[in-house]
């Protein structure tokens, strides 16, 4: 998701007094009879005027986009069809033209009805589960356990979705049979497990619903607005500048504890050397102040007594993972750091290739988000951390290893700072556009690099997937278009839209004491050739077979998303022209292909893939399901063991452990090597110091 600095937008508070709620009494006996805040009633008609006056789309809220809401909100709520009744949905339906008006007027009313009800159903079918614990369960019928019913109809009556749930704890109860597990220790297990869901469920609040809905309704009018409340806005702030401040300790929820998951190599966990992986966390305090017990807590309201400013004190009530409460637990005392998330940043590596006798060496750059510590950048901290800054860090390492071309994989990257993607890409070009903005007045810019400077200035590939998008979109397309590089993959995501991070606070006085904010779509962006990578996305030069149809996962399976255009080119000079470059690499990588054992196993993941997702049942038969199960995992073994003794390494047996991280195959990464190894030895691009 981009976000751009948000500049010279004031919109006129328009607040006044909601009209009586259409519904009164929201009160749903079996749900936690969640009530709308006042201050939530004036953020959904803020985002409501937003929407329709400043966003790209500039969309008109009517009976039209009521209905779109209207699914939206219940496919948040229950896209499964598992627990709603025919009966609710046609309870609700006088509400689908109406979420248009309640939004102009504050009236959450609705919302949040529809929310009781679908938490009331969640709590039954929990509970439901919890009993059906008591029976003695058969799996030698060819019973079927239908997992995916997205695309049938919702329950008829209660007593079907007895039915259904039944099987769910059958096939539950059949997993961990098939684990090895007893049955004493298989319902112990399940025991825990659904009363863990119901704890979960009656921890739900007010924010945790009016994100659903406010989710449902930034989703109608396009895939990347968003609501986020203050603590997700939080985390969003803290995914883009890859750190935060506190212990340094990954956390999670666990009956009813607070558990440390991992920690930060280097933070005050890590230091303290007092804390262990499954410790349990049951009372903070921060100095000298009194102990909060923390036991039950939601997690998100537990890490908001952990975090805080660096070089303020926290201490910690602690039990290890064996103690009960009644065991004495140890006092840790830290003082919060600035934490960066390392293993979320660009990371580096070298591998080599020999070709002819000739040893290769090549850079690889992972690059998993475009980030930046926005908050420190505005300080004039010289030394925030940022993609660019990082991977700049990575280059000049890389130069001292000689290597002889530069990979930088954009897999997976999602995207982030639109800023990030420029300077980034002025790392391999001479000063010129990068992208163009159009906003949602029509007004074009072209945002260029201004520095001449080029820190790398050899052979370089681009490695995409159906899941680089956005910003990762920009740099890849940049790249492409100066003929600066090759781009190999898979076609990206088809995300071509700007977002606008705007604070809540920002907009009215009222909200100064909450975080939240609205990403807001404001703009597109085009590449420097004119054409929209929105839908279509970036295709690569060299490309390979994915197994995430576009149909499906993408930017062109959004239905609310902005259609693709184009728009006039800037001018920019080519570094050269790689058309008949491309052509020859093509060429020599279809000859490998047709040889290709991993090739070929990719073949077979996508049909493999496209079989699962076609399928929505499993067999309750215990023989049955056993037999699916050896079959594939026999399947998998025979694989790896050919790919093992492909690579001079010993086969594995069933009861081995899976390899080290030395021995996985990155088959894409590795032909990417092959094809930049052509790339260096073809004789158009062998010049003077490597140079295009």
């Amino acid at each position: 998701m981009l976000k751009r600095v948000f500049l010279g937008l004031f919109v006129a508070a328009t607040i006044a007094c909601s009209a009586t709620p259409r519904i009164v009494d929201i009160d749903v006996p079996g749900s936690n009879n969640l009530k709308p805040e006042p201050r939530q009633a004036k953020v959904a008609k803020e985002i409501a005027e937003l929407v329709s006056t400043v966003s790209y789309k500039r969309i008109q809220l009517n009976d039209s986009i009521s209905n779109v809401i209207f699914n939206n909100y219940l496919k948040e709520m229950d896209a499964n069809h598992s627990y709603f009744l025919a009966s609710d949905i046609k309870e609700f339906e006088k509400y689908r033209k109406t979420f248009d008006d309640d939004l102009k007027a504050g009236d959450l009313s609705a919302a949040f009805f529809m929310f009781n009800t679908y938490q009331k159903r969640y709590n039954e079918k929990i509970s439901y589960s919890l009993k059906q614990l008591n029976d003695k369960f058969d799996f030698t019928k060819n019973d079927t356990y239908t997992y995916d019913r997205s695309k049938l109809p919702w329950f008829k009556n209660q007593a079907e979705s007895d039915n259904v749930w039944h099987n769910k704890v059958k096939y539950d109860y059949l997993n961990l049979k098939l684990a090895g597990q007893a049955d004493s220790a298989i319902r112990n297990t399940l025991k825990k497990r659904y009363d863990n869901l119901l704890s979960q469920s009656n921890k739900i609040n007010n924010q945790d619903a009016f994100q659903i809905f406010m989710t449902a309704f930034t989703n109608a009018v396009d895939p990347h607005t968003s609501y986020f409340n203050p603590a997700n806005a939080a985390n969003f702030n803290i995914d883009m500048a890859r750190s935060l401040e506190g212990i340094g300790a990954t956390l999670a929820s666990e009956n009813e504890f607070v558990t440390i998951k991992s920690v930060v190599p280097g933070g005050p966990a890590d230091k303290s050397k007092q804390l262990k992986i499954d410790d349990k966390i049951i009372g903070v305090a921060q100095g000298n102040e009194d102990f909060v017990d923390v036991v039950g807590w939601r997690l998100d309201n537990a890490i908001t007594l952990i975090r805080g400013k660096k070089g303020t004190t926290v201490r910690l009530k602690i039990l290890s993972k064996d103690q009960d409460l009644s065991a004495k637990p140890k006092i840790v005392t830290m003082v919060r750091e600035k934490i960066i998330l390392e293993d979320q940043s660009v990371k580096k590596k070298v591998k080599t290739v020999v070709r002819d006798g000739k040893t290769y060496t090549y850079g690889i750059i992972e690059i998993p988000a475009f980030y930046a510590d926005w908050a420190e950048m505005q300080k004039g901290n010289p030394n925030y951390k940022s993609t660019t800054r990082d991977v700049k860090y990575a280059i000049d390492s890389l130069k001292k290893a000689h290597i002889d071309g530069l990979i930088i994989d954009l897999r997976g990257n999602g995207g982030g700072s639109l800023t990030e993607a420029i300077d980034l890409t002025g790392l391999f070009i001479k000063k010129g556009p990068v992208v163009q903005v159009k906003d949602y007045r029509g007004k074009v810019e072209v945002d260029e690099d201004k520095d001449p400077s080029v820190l790398w200035d050899g052979p370089l590939a681009v490695m995409t997937d159906r899941f680089s998008a956005s910003a990762s979109e920009i740099f890849a397309g940049a790249i492409q278009d100066y003929g600066r590089g090759i781009i190999v993959g898979n076609t990206t995501y088809g995300k071509g839209t700007v977002q606008s991070a705007i604070a809540m606070k920002r907009i009215d006085s009222d909200f100064a004491d909450k975080d939240d904010q609205i990403n807001l779509t404001m703009a597109k962006f085009y590449r420097i050739s004119g054409s929209s990578t929105q839908h279509k996305g970036v295709t690569p030069d060299i490309e390979f077979p994915t197994v995430f149809p576009a149909d499906k996962y993408g930017e062109s399976a959004e239905k609310s998303a902005l259609p693709w255009d184009e728009i006039a080119s800037s001018k920019y000079e080519k570094v050269a022209n790689l058309n008949s470059v491309i052509a020859e690499l093509k060429q020599k990588h279809d000859a490998r292909m047709k040889t290709s054992k991993e090739y070929a196993y990719l073949l077979q993941d996508i049909a493999e893939f496209k079989k699962r997702d076609a399928d929505v049942a499993l067999p309750l038969n215990e023989t049955a399901l056993k037999k699916q199960r050896d079959e594939l995992e026999d399947k998998n073994l025979k694989r790896e063991n050919e790919r093992r003794v492909s690579r001079g390494l010993p086969p594995i047996t069933k009861k081995d452990e899976k390899t080290t991280k030395e021995d996985d195959v990155d088959f894409i990464q590795d032909e990417t090597l092959n094809i930049l190894t052509d790339f260096i030895t073809n004789p158009q691009i062998a010049v003077k110091n490597r140079q295009f």
